[in-house]
């Protein structure tokens, strides 16, 4: 037979993203201390976020994230200052030769 899901109302659902927000625990951490699935913690803070009560604490995921950004873009660099050292060894070796 199937599980049972949780319901939430709509005021609990609240004052959590309200408590999520103020605590220095990251969001995977509090999904856990909740009982509450992490992804549906996600959809609540998108609905009912407050911005009076940031900073909200990074999770893991949004961190991983962001490094591989970084050594993403750190990649485009040296793709693109290769492409510049190709484009002036074309351009030395396709002058006509005297």
């Amino acid at each position: 037979m199937g599980e049972h899901r949780q319901r939430y109302n709509e005021e609990f659902k609240k004052q959590t993203v309200r408590y999520v927000q103020e605590q220095k625990k990251t969001v995977s951490d509090m999904a856990e201390e909740l009982k509450v699935p992490t992804s549906t913690l996600y959809e609540w803070i998108a609905k009912y976020r407050e911005f009076d009560n940031e900073p909200i604490v990074y999770d893991e995921r949004i961190q991983q994230l962001e490094q591989q950004l970084k050594k993403k873009e750190r990649e485009l660099k040296d793709r693109e200052e290769e492409l510049a050292i190709v484009k002036k060894a074309v351009h030395i070796f396709s002058r006509p030769k005297v």
